[in-house]
């Protein structure tokens, strides 16, 4: 554990907070936990979207079936 700690630039007691799953502990130090475990090529897998199914499913399901453009005020069509 702290060869662990000392390589991600992070205490013992921090690398106990993630292993307990402690939502206050911020990204970056994940990462460098990550990076010193030697799993960070991982973390570019959580962001994209072709792994997740439901979020493709409820983007589309959330996009208009129709789009009207409002005619712009101001504007007359005898020119």
């Amino acid at each position: 554990m702290a060869v662990v700690a000392e390589r991600a630039f992070t205490s013992r007691s921090t690398l106990q907070k993630i292993e307990a799953g402690d939502t206050n502990v911020s990204i970056g130090i994940y990462a460098g936990v990550l990076q010193a475990l030697g799993l960070l090529d991982g973390l570019t897998q959580v962001a994209d979207i072709s792994n997740d199914s439901v979020g493709q499913a409820l983007a589309s399901a959330d996009l208009p079936k129709r789009v009207r453009l409002k005619p712009a005020s101001g504007s007359s069509r005898d020119g």
